[in-house]
């Protein structure tokens, strides 16, 4: 039998984040772009180079993006929005940036999540323009590992059907795929002609549910695909969960199949054992976890390996992580700081390699022990007894609603913020010199007050109505709160991209989450004495915490939320007892969080809201507690989220050009609601005009009493004068509309 080390991606961002700082820098203007692209190859170069150190056979190019992969595929195809038709006059880099963030008169393309990571993909727009290759920019990178390295690599791309089924702006699918198909022929054409043995086409989509005409429809992508195809291998791969409709599927005119045996472990194996796998494919098995951080336990993945070929007798299989390795930090090597007992768990992207490149020795060596990898028992996480009535505020919410009205005495269409403000470079370096000693904890604290307090002044300048205090002393909206919370480990460089060049550093559990002091009470308390106007409490919730960190995969995941509402409830009650009338509990990863089938959902909300109403119901009637999420897909998921039972929720709406406004046509939402006016990741500033006509479409389906104003996300990672200048647009935007209802009243 013949063995394969690969990989489905490797990490693009670098070490240190050579990447994000490349990218930023030619943004700002400080490097030409032959310089910038130049920097760029190096990285990728650097990349393939580190890989082949760690021994892979098989390496993969097309893993790499100048922004984001999924925009990489449409930019090559040429389906770029007629709105941008103004900036084509710029060149192509600048035309791909545009789409990506915005450029003057022409919003952003919608960006939502990659299936359920915390990873934000640019969503493809099709609105009836003629597609073409602008470039084959595989062919170039395959050409650029060939000849500067010598090695022939496995050129990898989004497939077919994921892109058709993730874009947007079509009514016939069959239509897209008839311009489509022809183009990625022509790509693989060109890739196998220069000498790509492999190209993979990455399906993801095929693992959701899938009905009658869907699965015909993919047969007949991949039949036209093979019916043109002449030479050369596709590998078809899925990751994240098991296969849908596996039986028909893995009949598809492919070479190979991969195949995720982490998430999809189950189904995968249940499926196999029952419908067997094609003799004449190659089966990519996904072994090693490419989403969690934890070493792998090396004699019971040989084992899985084994199982597997007990049902298959193959005659090439490959080894590989079960995702791409984009997902988790580049190498645990650089964690200098860390308690060597929890780093002697850890397996990042380099660490997994090892792992694969272990497995697969073992079985091509026989009498080769595997040890060493099985994780030493941690102490278990600790149930916690609790009752009904702790997940129930005191009172319904037309109670609490005319209560609060009373007593914050807001008008209407109040105007607030999502909770941060932007971190300039004096927050970012102050810091640092606090962090390492430079400066001392005095001296640090007072320039968070004076920062807090010119922002505060800021927000009364624009007439706000809900302040906030802008978390200048936060890294990040988890890695905060994992600093504070007994139960986590933090890392130094265990960096993943969020979206665009926005990179996360998350948290580990790694015992039991506990509540040790007050976490952000000194500093919201301080500005709610700056000023008579109301700041809100900012804080995380419990399942985005869970989400958005490196969690222990031997405990339930309802355990470990509930312990991490038990710890925010007790801060929620220090900032009630301090007089914090308004306390946000953001929870963008709730969404998130779902299995990526519809059918397994109510097994997760049955643990996930409670959760969140565990942490947030012991506060009185007269507390007013808001929820934020951002940046998925909604429109099937009202319902949940008036399930959480808060007072008013803030969510996106402008990137993806008021889908939910729509939505709630068809399903109505009753309590308070802020739908996001401005796309905060864009550096454009939008109009008074632009934001007042979002709001006036969100009145057909909102009661004036339910409608709060308010950007769609956090404003940490703007400039100040972007900042201010669009927030004062937003104020004028609902003055506007103040005005209008008052003299359509009178």
């Amino acid at each position: 039998m013949k063995w394969t080390r690969t990989v489905i991606g490797y990490p693009y961002i670098g070490e240190d984040r050579e990447w994000k700082r490349c990218l930023e820098a030619f943004w700002r203007g400080e490097v030409s772009e032959e310089t910038f692209l130049d920097q760029l190859k190096q990285i990728r170069l650097s990349r393939l180079k580190r890989q082949m150190e760690l021994g892979i056979d098989v390496m993969t190019v097309g893993d790499f993006t100048l922004y984001d992969r999924m925009l990489d595929t449409a930019f090559m195809f040429g389906m770029i929005p007629a709105r941008y038709s103004d900036v084509s006059r710029l060149s192509n880099l600048s035309l791909y940036y545009a789409m990506a963030r915005g450029e003057k008169g022409a919003v952003a393309c919608e960006m939502t999540k990659w299936f359920n990571t915390n990873y934000h993909y640019i969503v493809p727009e099709y609105d009836g323009q003629e597609l073409y290759i602008t470039n084959n920019r595989l062919l170039d990178w395959f050409k650029e590992a060939r000849d500067e390295l010598g090695v022939v690599t496995k050129p990898t791309m989004i497939g077919p059907y994921t892109f058709i089924k993730l874009a947007k702006g079509y009514d016939d699918w069959e239509a897209l795929a008839e311009q489509l198909i022809p183009l990625y022929s022509q790509v693989i054409a060109e890739l196998i002609k220069e000498g790509a043995e492999w190209v993979q086409l990455e399906e993801p989509a095929l693992v959701l549910t899938l009905d009658e005409e869907e699965v015909a429809f993919v047969k007949s992508i991949y039949e036209k695909l093979a019916a043109e195809k002449t030479a050369g291998n596709i590998m078809l791969q899925t990751y994240f969960e098991g296969l849908s409709v596996y039986e028909e599927l893995i009949h598809l005119p492919v070479d190979g199949i991969g195949l995720d045996f982490v998430s999809g472990y189950l189904q995968n194996m249940t499926s196999m054992k029952q419908f067997g796998f094609p003799a004449e494919k190659v089966l990519a098995i996904g072994i090693v976890d490419g989403r969690n951080i934890w070493k792998a336990d090396l004699v019971e993945k040989a084992e899985l390996i084994q199982s597997i070929l007990e049902v298959f007798k193959a005659a090439e299989v490959w080894v590989q992580p079960s995702c791409s390795l984009q997902h988790v930090p580049v190498s645990a090597s650089m964690e200098q700081k860390m308690d060597g007992n929890i780093k002697g768990l850890l397996a990042f992207a380099d660490e997994k390699i090892k792992e694969i490149d272990q497995l697969v020795t073992y079985f091509e060596k026989p009498g080769i022990v595997l040890g060493g990898n099985r994780r030493a028992v941690q102490p278990a996480v600790t149930g916690v007894t609790l009752e009904s009535e702790d997940f129930k505020r005191s009172s319904p919410y037309p109670v609490r609603r005319d209560i609060q009205a009373q007593k914050l005495n807001l008008p209407i269409f109040p105007t607030t913020t999502i909770g941060s403000f932007p971190q300039s470079k004096e927050v970012k370096e102050t810091r640092k010199a606090w962090r390492n000693k430079i400066i001392s904890d005095e001296s640090y604290e007072a320039f968070i007050a004076r920062e807090t307090e010119r922002w505060i002044r800021i927000q009364e300048d624009l007439e706000l109505d809900v302040l906030v205090h802008g978390e200048f002393e936060r890294t990040d909206m988890v890695e905060y709160f994992g600093e504070k919370l007994d139960g986590f480990a933090l890392s130094e460089k265990a960096w993943v991209v969020s979206y665009g060049s926005r990179c996360v550093k998350p948290p580990i559990i790694y015992g039991d989450v506990k509540w040790l002091e007050p976490m952000t009470l000194k500093e919201t308390a301080a500005a709610q004495a700056m000023t008579e106007k109301p700041v809100k409490g900012m804080l995380t919730g419990p399942v985005t915490i869970l989400n958005w960190s490196f969690v222990r995969d031997d405990i339930p995941r309802k355990d470990v939320a509930n312990q991490l509402a038990l710890a925010l409830r007790k801060e929620i009650d220090c900032l009630e007892q301090a007089g914090i009338t308004i306390i946000q509990v953001d929870e963008p990863a709730l969404r998130e969080g779902l299995p990526l089938r519809m059918v397994d959902w109510q097994e997760y909300l049955t643990w996930a809201i409670p959760s969140f109403r565990l942490a947030t119901s012991g506060v009185q009637d007269e507390t007013q507690i808001h929820t934020h999420m951002c940046y998925c897909d909604f429109h099937d998921f009202v319902k949940p989220i008036e399930a959480l039972d808060v007072d008013v929720i803030s969510i996106e709406t402008s990137r993806s050009h008021g889908e939910f406004i729509q939505s709630l046509q068809h399903t109505p939402y009753e309590k308070g609601i802020g739908l996001g006016v401005y796309d905060i990741h864009s550096p454009r500033i939008p109009s008074t005009e632009e934001m007042l006509e979002i709001m006036q479409d969100s009145l057909e389906v909102l009661e004036l009493s339910q409608f709060w104003v308010n950007p769609d996300c956090g404003l940490k990672t703007r400039r100040e004068e972007e900042t201010v200048a669009s927030l004062r647009h937003m104020v004028s935007a609902a003055k506007q509309l103040r005005s209008f209802i008052k003299m359509r009243q009178y």
